[in-house]
C-alpha cells in the first residue's frame, strides 16, 4: 500500500497545517490536494514545505471532484463546517479523519456515524489527547486499581487566549478533559452541571441548534462538573482568559493519586502514593512517595495520523477516537450547554 493512499487536507490553519506536515511525511501516503477558503495559507503552505507542482491547491472543496483516486480527506475546518462537509465526503466514497468536535449537534454527530457504517467508510476524529503515551499508560494505571478505590477527579485548563469567536470556552477546552476522564475510567457520565461567566464577548451563539446561547453570550470561564455511574465526580475548570497557563487533571483513590501535568515535560505522568492509618480517633498519612511514570517517546498527533491509515488499511474502526467516540462527547457538550444555559441546572443522560 505504499504511497498509495491518497489524501486532500482540507483546512490548514493552526492546527490543520501540523496534519499536513504529518502526512507529507507519512511513507504510506501522497497529498494530492490541500484546500483553504484563504489563498495566502496556500502559497504560504508551497513554500514552507516546497510542495510538488503536482498537488491541487484550490480555495474550493468542490475543485476534489477532479481527483477520481482520492481515498480520505482530512478536515481541519472550523466545527461549524464539519458537518456539510464530512456528509460531502463520505457520500463520495472518502474516509475521513475530522478535527474535533466531530460537529456541534448530536443528532447530526449520529447521522454520520450512521453513513460511514452504511458506506463502510472510516470516520475517526482527532481526539489529540486520547493518543498521547501519557494518557495511554494513565489509563493503565487507574484501570489496574494502582489507586485503590477512586475518589474523584478534577482538571485545569486555562490560558491567555486564544479567544474564540464561534463558540465558548467550554466547546473550545473542555473535550480535552472530559476525553481523557471517560478513557481512563472507562464510562461516561450521567449527570452533568455546568456555570460559567462572560466578560469578553456579551453577544454569539454556541452549542447545537436546539440548545443555542444567544442571550448571555460567550462563556469566558466556565466549571463542569462530571458525574459518573458509579458516582465518581469530575470537576473542571476552563477559561482564555487566565495567564496563569494550566493544563492539568488528577485522578485521586484511596491509595494515591495520579497526574498527567503537560506543562512539566520531565516528569508529565506522575503517581503520588499516600493513605491514611486510622490510628484511635486519628488519620494519619502513611506510604507517602512519589512516582515519576517512565513514559513512551511520541507525537500524539503522529500516533492519531498512524492509526488513521492503519484503519483504512485494515479496514478496522478507530474504537479509541471513531465517530462513535466523538457523538457522546458532543453529547456531554451538549448537555453541559444545556446546563450552562439554565444557571447550572444538573442534565441527565440515560
Amino acid at each position: 500500500m505504499t504511497n498509495q493512499i491518497k489524501i486532500a487536507v482540507i483546512g490548514i490553519g493552526r492546527w490543520g497545517v501540523h496534519l499536513l506536515r504529518i502526512f507529507l511525511a507519512h511513507p504510506q501516503v501522497s497529498v494530492v490536494a490541500v484546500v483553504d477558503p484563504h489563498a495566502e495559507r496556500l502559497a504560504a503552505a508551497k513554500q514552507q514545505f516546497n510542495l510538488d507542482e503536482n498537488i491541487l491547491l484550490a480555495t474550493e472543496w468542490e475543485a476534489l471532484q477532479q481527483l477520481p483516486e482520492l481515498t480520505a480527506v482530512v478536515i481541519a475546518t472550523p466545527a461549524t463546517t464539519h458537518y456539510a462537509l464530512i456528509k460531502d465526503a463520505l457520500k463520495q466514497g472518502y474516509h475521513v479523519l475530522a478535527e474535533k468536535p466531530l460537529t456541534l449537534d448530536t443528532a447530526e454527530c449520529l447521522e454520520l456515524c450512521q453513513l460511514a457504517e452504511q458506506q463502510h467508510l472510516i470516520l475517526m476524529v482527532d481526539h489529540t489527547y486520547l493518543f498521547h503515551p501519557a494518557v495511554e499508560q494513565g489509563q493503565g494505571v487507574v484501570q489496574a486499581g494502582q489507586l485503590g478505590d477512586l475518589r474523584y477527579g478534577y482538571a485545569t485548563r486555562t490560558h491567555l487566549g486564544p479567544v474564540r469567536q464561534d463558540v465558548d470556552a467550554l466547546w473550545d477546552l473542555a473535550i480535552h478533559d472530559i476525553a481523557i476522564f471517560n478513557n481512563w475510567l472507562g464510562q461516561v457520565p450521567v449527570k452533568v452541571q455546568a456555570t460559567g461567566t462572560v466578560w469578553l464577548q456579551g453577544q454569539g451563539s454556541i452549542g447545537s441548534k436546539e440548545l443555542t446561547q444567544s442571550v448571555s453570550g460567550l462563556a469566558d470561564l466556565v466549571w463542569v462538573t462530571l458525574t459518573y455511574p458509579d458516582n465518581f465526580q469530575a470537576y473542571i475548570h476552563l477559561c482564555w482568559l487566565n495567564p496563569d497557563k494550566q493544563r492539568r487533571l488528577v485522578v485521586v483513590g484511596s491509595h494515591g493519586s495520579l497526574i498527567f501535568d503537560e506543562m512539566s515535560p520531565s516528569s508529565p505522568l506522575t503517581l503520588l502514593h499516600g493513605e491514611f492509618e486510622h490510628q484511635g480517633n486519628q488519620f494519619l498519612p502513611v506510604n507517602q512517595r512519589r512516582e515519576v511514570l517512565t513514559i513512551k517517546p511520541g507525537e500524539p498527533l503522529q500516533r492519531v495520523c498512524d492509526r488513521f491509515i492503519v484503519s483504512m488499511i485494515e479496514n478496522t474502526p478507530p474504537n479509541i477516537s471513531s465517530g462513535w467516540v466523538g457523538t457522546e462527547l458532543v453529547k456531554i457538550l451538549s448537555g453541559l450547554t444545556a446546563s450552562l444555559n439554565q444557571g447550572g441546572q444538573p442534565v441527565f443522560f440515560d
